[in-house]
């Protein structure tokens, strides 16, 4: 098996040996979902990877170069603590058939990190009937019915479950130009603690993410500028240290927090992005 490129190795080796986790949307190196897979690697997890290429190829940012199997090899290949399968989540089965694969594949399933979304640009004058349903469906449904699936396959003999869900900011400011993005990311972060208290009682938590902007390659060259101005540290976030807060949630530890909404926006300041 080929040596792992892993950008946190020798930090908090084996704290997650022994667990499973599911990774959603990543299929781009440069991407959350795949800081995350490394991350969860690095500590001793084994990692179920899902991706669809074919939003990706949609976006201006494109697809990664080497496609999905790119995002495998990178991480070390697939073996015995890495797989990976290219699922369309906007499908109704998609979610269960995703955990189930998961818990087939290494015998359980401990965390869950819904990472994906469907990127929409559409204001007001643009928005259609049909990007709100799409989004709805990937972004809000989903998730959603993968917490159901999670629920349904876990196994509470083993400890230390755990849901993360990711929003944007749009409750911390408007994004008029993605509204069928923000209304879907928004109902995600609204249901947050909801799905923490039906699965309290079973030592499950639920947490939501909120990242502010991550540096994962889809800016030109004036939004870099912008965004990195509006920083105190006159930079981006990058996707690995999203990764860290990820597996902090992910990590024995973290059983006290639940329902609620993380903003890790490292001080990013609307005010001044928005003159």
């Amino acid at each position: 098996m080929t040596s792992r490129t892993d950008p946190v190795a020798g930090r908090d080796q084996g704290r997650l040996s022994g667990r499973v986790g599911l990774v959603t949307g990543a299929s781009r190196r440069v991407g959350i979902g795949y800081a995350i897979a490394a991350r969860l690697l690095a500590e001793g997890a084994s990692v179920m990877l899902q991706s669809w290429t074919a939003h990706d190829v949609e976006q201006p940012w494109g697809a990664d170069p080497g496609g999905p199997a790119a995002a495998v090899d990178g991480l070390g290949g697939a073996g015995p603590t890495l797989d990976h399968i290219e699922l369309d989540l906007a499908a109704p089965d998609a979610p269960d058939l995703l955990v189930r694969h998961t818990v087939d594949r290494f015998g359980a399933l401990d965390i869950l990190v819904i990472n994906h979304a469907r990127s929409s640009s559409q204001t007001l004058p643009d928005l259609t009937a049909a990007e709100l349903d799409l989004s709805w469906a990937v972004n809000t449904r989903a998730p959603l019915l993968l917490a159901k699936a999670y629920a349904a396959h876990h196994d509470d003999a083993r400890p230390g479950g755990r849901i993360l869900l990711f929003t944007s900011g749009q409750h911390l400011g408007p994004m008029a130009d993605e509204l069928p993005y923000v209304a879907t990311k928004g109902a995600v972060q609204q249901v947050t603690a909801s799905l923490a208290d039906a699965l309290a009682d079973r030592g499950i938590t639920v947490n939501c993410l909120n990242p502010g902007p991550v540096d994962t390659g889809y800016a030109d060259a004036d939004l870099r500028r912008r965004v990195a101005a509006a920083f105190p540290g006159r930079r981006w976030t990058t996707p690995a240290e999203t990764a860290d807060i990820v597996a902090w949630l992910a990590a024995p530890g973290s059983q006290l927090i639940t329902g609620q909404t993380i903003n890790a926006e490292g001080g990013f300041r609307r005010d001044v992005f928005t003159r």
